[in-house]
């Protein structure tokens, strides 16, 4: 028979406990994906500039020497400030392309999700 044993304080119970088995749904998952990571997006102005670069170059068939030559005379700097180079202007259209190509072929590539089997096991707790 258990006994209680009442304080001012606090109640007390001394109970002998009855072991208790509550069944566990037990399973694994695996997934992977390249989007952990965050990845800092091209600013408005980023954008504007790669666009104008870009046409120059694609469509207007102007070089890279010329185009440096004439964002420098528009005013137009980089994103840190400075003056336009050939090679900067390279570098704007070549790493956007590969930008582009990270995002399409490693970055937004699918990977399916694995579940173990699922199975249920018992647990014996005081």
């Amino acid at each position: 028979m258990p006994r209680i044993s009442l304080n001012s304080s606090r109640l007390n119970l001394k109970v002998h406990q009855i072991p208790e088995i509550i069944p566990h749904l037990e399973f694994s998952m695996v997934f992977q994906s390249n989007q952990l990571i965050y990845q800092k997006e091209y600013t408005k102005r980023q954008q504007i500039i790669y666009l104008l670069i870009h046409h120059l170059h694609d469509r207007e068939g102007w070089g890279y020497k010329k185009i440096s030559k004439w964002l420098n005379q528009c005013g137009i700097k980089t994103l840190r400030g400075k003056n336009w180079f050939t090679s900067s202007v390279i570098s704007v259209l070549k790493r956007k392309h590969e930008r582009d190509l990270m995002n399409d072929q490693i970055r937004n590539q699918y990977f399916p999700s694995k579940v173990s089997k699922f199975e249920v096991n018992y647990y014996i707790y005081y």
